[in-house]
């Protein structure tokens, strides 16, 4: 300090000309040049207080957003609508526009309740149609089966939902259940395929004991085109109360017991067949 004040003596004096330099809008290096003083130091202490002219501040790139973004605030944008708009941050846009006073809601929340609703159902719509699309143009793929095919599809089907010989229990018969009715017409078609008149065939229903046996029986006699005098006694499912039932319905018709006497052959040639699936599908890979 001592040394500064020694090289310029008249400090003070020279402050006044430097203020009423900056005053007349000069930057600092046409102080400097002015007054020959060459330390920034001493220069920037000389102008103290004083602010730069406008024109010696430097252009700022985000001033035009930064209004552009107060201009959108005030005609009552959220930070998102600002943000797809301008394309910057919204931690920028939070900092530009704090003290403009926050827009009031478009609508009130009975009408933001009804268009989230009736978005919602529009989506659901769209991917309803989605899903339509997807299963029918499966379905077109498919086409018409062969026997041969036919005939896999049963073996399979048979083994995931049939029942099945153990060796600790023989049980080398068809026997096959299932609540689907899809399920039941293919697996009826599967044993025409195999020789299988309805006569061979046993039924019955397995269901909850407070469904309506008699209107299972029915449904599913009229789907297997037999008469409910074929059904053997139905087997009853007792309910626990401290389980919640969902299937509980007017479509709830339980399961269909589907039996074939005298098919310990058909079954051998089933579960051969089974496991030369298993095999091919092997060697295919």
């Amino acid at each position: 300090m001592t040394e500064i004040h020694s090289k310029y003596a008249d400090f003070e004096g020279l402050r006044e000309r430097a203020i009423a330099l900056r005053r007349e809008g000069l930057s600092l290096r046409q102080i400097r040049d002015r007054l020959n003083v060459h330390n920034n130091d001493v220069l920037n202490r000389l102008v103290k207080g004083e602010p730069p002219p406008e024109w010696t501040k430097r252009p700022n790139a985000k001033d035009d957003l930064r209004e552009k973004a107060r201009e959108l605030r005030l005609q009552g944008m959220t930070y998102d609508q600002i943000q797809v708009e301008l394309g910057c941050s919204k931690s920028s846009i939070s900092l530009w526009v704090r003290d403009l006073p926050k827009p009031q809601p478009r609508y009130t929340p009975e009408e933001h309740r009804a268009l989230m609703n009736t978005g919602l159902k529009k989506l659901r719509d769209t991917q309803d149609e989605e899903r339509k699309a997807a299963k029918l143009a499966a379905h077109r793929e498919v086409g018409n089966l062969s026997d041969r095919e036919l005939f896999l599809i049963g073996v399979g089907l048979y083994w995931a939902e049939g029942a099945k010989d153990k060796p600790y229990r023989r049980c080398e018969v068809l026997q096959f259940i299932n609540s689907d009715p899809n399920v039941i017409k293919l697996f009826l078609r599967w044993l025409e395929l195999l020789g299988v008149t309805r006569e061979r065939m046993r039924f019955r229903v397995s269901i909850h004991e407070s469904a309506d046996v008699p209107e299972a029986e029915r449904f599913w006699a009229n789907l297997a085109g037999v008469d409910t005098s074929a059904f053997q006694r139905a087997t009853l499912k007792k309910h626990n109360p401290r389980t919640t039932r969902k299937n509980t319905t007017d479509a709830y018709r339980g399961c269909l017991v589907i039996y074939v006497t005298k098919s310990a052959d058909l079954y051998r040639r089933m579960e051969g067949a089974w496991y030369g699936i298993v095999l091919g599908a092997d060697s295919a890979a």
